[in-house]
């Protein structure tokens, strides 16, 4: 069976054999059935080689053209022969440096150039990635915000910062470090003044080589007193007359606001007689409230009564009210707002004929401001001078040291001390407002003292 099939195919392939079976350009020129119907015979029994060679064409053309034939202006394919032009006279060639003549060849292109030269005239597709930026919806939004913000004329915070910043003076020259070797260098004093920083303050300030500005107000002084306020002549070891009363006199009186102020609190403190019981009163308050209560139980029947009738009045009252009564409210109503805006407008166009009064009560009224401002000013001033309240206590005037007429001295050696440095410059700093008032710690001791006798001591007696 082999050797047979072998003898049919050599036999086949024979020029002058011609086969039972029909040959191919009968079965192409017999129509196929094939159903289009179906997507996947679509592409297998359509012929587009009309379409590819088309296409093709055109893309031919806009390579070698830039664009279709068809389409193209006579002028740009065509044009009109007049022969050969003239050749203009050739203008003598400058010799070189050397002596050479330049040849007309050297400025064309070398033919391996013109090789590697792009000779399709379809322009390059366009990079769509290349236009493309990261955040650009949030930077879009942003500079639509800053559009905004300038128009309304608002300067955002880092533009206004960079405002503010101090410009650097590009002029001024960098001063140069002497050489410690320069005979006619300046002294440099070791105690002297520090030396001005030369240094941008921009940059010293952020490094934090140079401090901050101190505001003005630390430089001002807490208080406006002395610090050691000189005693009145009063106080001398040998005053004279005139001066001593009048220190004594100065005592006297802050020893009588004392009492008047301790007579006061006692005065507002004391009880009254009035106020004091007696047998009377306790009998009056034990027996209150037993003998008025049956009179009040015989008086609530008939007010009870009374009350009755008075609601059932108030419910006959409140009817409702009828049309007539109702169109009269509202006439009224309406008449009351007429003479409400017609008394409006009667004391608008008053007003105007009180013109003089009014300029006249508003110039009284400035100048009753600006008396008030000095007032407070003044005020202020004398307040400088008086201790604040810095803490929960006030502060309190130490007593007056003075003698007595009959204490007097002739002598320091005879005179006896009075007072103490020590309190005088713990008041004077409390006065200044440097340290708030303060009073001694009360140390309450938990445990009761023991006192124990020891057996030395019981030895000795």
């Amino acid at each position: 069976m082999a050797a047979a099939r072998r003898l049919k195919r050599v036999a086949a392939s024979q020029p002058g054999f011609l086969s039972l079976k029909p040959s191919s350009d009968l079965a192409s020129s017999r129509r196929k059935r094939v159903n289009k119907n179906k997507k996947k015979n679509w592409n297998k029994f359509s012929d587009i080689a009309d379409v590819e060679e088309f296409l093709e064409d055109v893309r031919h053309q806009e390579r070698t053209t830039g664009g279709l034939l068809s389409e193209k202006p006579d002028e740009s394919l065509f044009f009109v022969d007049l022969g050969q032009p003239e050749k203009p006279e050739q203008k003598e060639e400058e010799p070189d440096d050397e002596g050479k003549k330049k040849k007309g060849k050297s400025s064309r292109p070398l033919r391996i150039d013109l090789i590697l030269q792009h000779d399709s005239h379809i322009p390059p597709p366009k990079d769509v990635l290349a236009g493309q930026q990261r955040n650009a919806k949030k930077l879009r939004r942003i500079a639509q915000k800053a559009e905004q913000l300038a128009a309304r004329g608002v300067v955002p915070r880092r533009q206004r910062l960079l405002l503010n910043r101090r410009p650097v003076d590009r002029s001024v020259k960098k001063t140069v470090a002497e050489a410690n070797n320069n005979p006619d260098r300046d002294y440099y004093n070791l105690w002297g003044q520090e030396s001005k920083d030369t240094a941008d303050p921009w940059y010293l300030q952020q490094t934090g080589k140079k401090r901050v500005k101190r505001p003005e107000k630390l430089n001002e002084k807490p208080s406006v007193l002395p610090a050691v306020e000189v005693i009145a002549s009063g106080g001398s070891y040998n005053p004279d007359f005139i001066s001593h009363q009048a220190l004594l006199q100065e005592a006297h009186d802050v020893e009588v606001k004392r009492k008047k102020q301790e007579d006061r609190i006692e005065k507002q403190l004391a009880v009254k007689k009035e106020d004091i019981a007696t047998e009377e009163t306790t009998l009056r308050e034990a027996v209150e409230g037993l003998i008025e209560e049956e009179e009040e139980e015989e008086e609530a029947a008939p007010d009870n009564k009374e009350d009755d009738e008075e609601t059932v009045a108030a419910i006959t009252v409140a009817e409702k009210k009828t049309e007539k009564q109702r169109k009269k409210e509202k006439i009224e109503k309406i008449k009351e707002q007429q003479r409400l805006s017609s008394r409006q407008q009667n004391s608008q166009q008053q007003q105007l004929f009180q013109l003089r009064s009014i300029k006249a009560s508003i110039k009284q009224q400035e100048q009753k401001t600006k008396r008030k401002q000095t007032e407070r000013k003044i005020k202020q001033e004398a307040q400088k001078s008086q201790p604040r309240r810095l803490g929960k206590l006030k502060f309190q005037n130490p007593d007056l040291e003075v003698k007595l007429s009959d204490e007097l001295s002739g002598s320091l050696r005879e005179l006896k001390p009075e007072g103490s440095i020590l309190k005088d410059r713990f008041k004077s700093l409390q006065k200044r407002n440097l340290i708030e008032p303060r009073e001694r710690a009360k140390f309450k001791r938990r445990l009761k003292v023991k006192y124990v006798e020891k057996r030395a001591f019981r030895e000795i007696t």
